[in-house]
């Protein structure tokens, strides 16, 4: 490392949505240009619950990146319905790393989702004797509770009693936004991890409101306030092998994040190791991004580390204020700012 050149091992990002059809034609290779791999998450329409879908999918995706060397890490859609069978099926396969918990009418796609964690309980068994992990949406659904509380809530109410039925069941807490959560991964064993976005690393709350509602900085979970945010950035100054990259780059069109009902969900796919390694020096951590992007998922995962680098020049760049996504357009997370950032050409591109 030097003062305007970084070189770090090829990150991967631990929670990523790609989308099916157009969209996922004109975002796939955003992620292949930066990332070896990926974890995909399977909240299509209709969900992706089988290993016989993941096939299709993962063929889809293949062929939306050809040409760059990426690895798609598939995962499957948890119901209330999975069978233990579908575990030994995805667990013989060689592509299927997880299982995704969404709780019922947390996000979106999630109407499928799980509606009583209990009646899963014969698939997790199965899942922690497998070693496969759950990769877990944390919030609890209850209309009564606020918006804001729905992670603690999810903590207290399912994750800590989940946790002392299967105390092996590998588990990462995806896309953390709250001190609780920062808590409660720190103190867990090393079975449990969790993943940050850069975007609740960058904002607060505050973000959403600042010159009128800002729908491109709505996603979910919602961003919580100051004091959250900066437990994140504790968390990612100290080093802990615990927490690592997931982005939950989600596209959404343009007319559909500016509608009466915004589609909640931010797209950071096209800059998002520029933009985590601004956030890491902000903060005097760039010692500590290489292991946060590219050795902490992996040693999780229990996969090997990836065995080429990335290079970033310290240099000014506009972000773009849209990118085509199919036939409309997408408004990347911090369109038309500038990052001081950028990924050096790479052998990732197609030649």
């Amino acid at each position: 490392m030097t003062k305007n050149q970084l070189t770090i091992t090829r990150p991967d990002d631990w929670h990523l949505h790609l989308r099916d059809g157009e969209a996922l034609t004109s975002v796939a290779p955003f992620t292949a240009r930066q990332f070896a791999r990926a974890i995909i998450m399977p909240n299509l329409n209709p969900p992706i619950t089988t290993v016989i879908q993941a096939v299709a999918y993962l063929d889809e995706i293949l062929a939306a990146v050809e040409g760059y060397d990426f690895e798609p890490l598939m995962t499957l859609y948890l119901t209330d319905n999975t069978p233990p069978e579908e575990i030994i099926a995805a667990r013989k396969s060689c592509f299927i790393k997880g299982m995704k918990l969404y709780p019922a009418g947390a996000t979106t796609n999630s109407d499928a989702g799980v509606t009583d964690i209990r009646l899963c309980d014969a698939t997790l068994e199965a899942m922690q004797k497998a070693g496969l992990p759950l990769l877990i949406h944390g919030e609890a659904t209850a209309p009564q509770i606020d918006v804001f509380d729905r992670e603690k809530v999810f903590i207290d109410e399912t994750l800590l009693p989940l946790t002392q039925r299967f105390p092996d069941l590998k588990i990462v807490f995806e896309h953390i936004t709250t001190k609780e959560a920062a808590d409660f991964v720190s103190q867990a064993g090393d079975n449990i991890a969790a993943t940050i976005t850069p975007q609740h690393l960058l904002l607060n709350r505050n973000a959403l409101f600042q010159g009128g509602l800002q729908p491109h900085n709505y996603c979910l979970p919602v961003l919580k306030r100051d004091i959250h945010q900066q437990a994140l950035l504790k968390v990612i100054r100290s080093g802990s092998n615990k927490f690592f990259l997931g982005t939950d780059s989600a596209p959404h069109s343009k007319n559909k994040k500016e509608s009466a009902c915004g589609c909640a969900g931010i797209f950071s796919a096209h800059a998002a190791i520029e933009i985590y390694t601004s956030i890491f020096e902000q903060q005097g951590a760039l010692d500590k991004l290489e292991a946060f992007a590219s050795f902490n998922g992996p040693d999780f995962y229990g996969l090997p580390r990836n065995k080429t680098t990335v290079t970033l020049h310290k240099t000014d760049w506009e972000i773009p204020n849209t990118y085509p996504l199919g036939d409309e357009k997408l408004v990347p997370f911090l369109a038309g700012q500038t990052i001081n950032w950028k990924l050096a050409e790479t052998a990732a591109t197609p030649q």
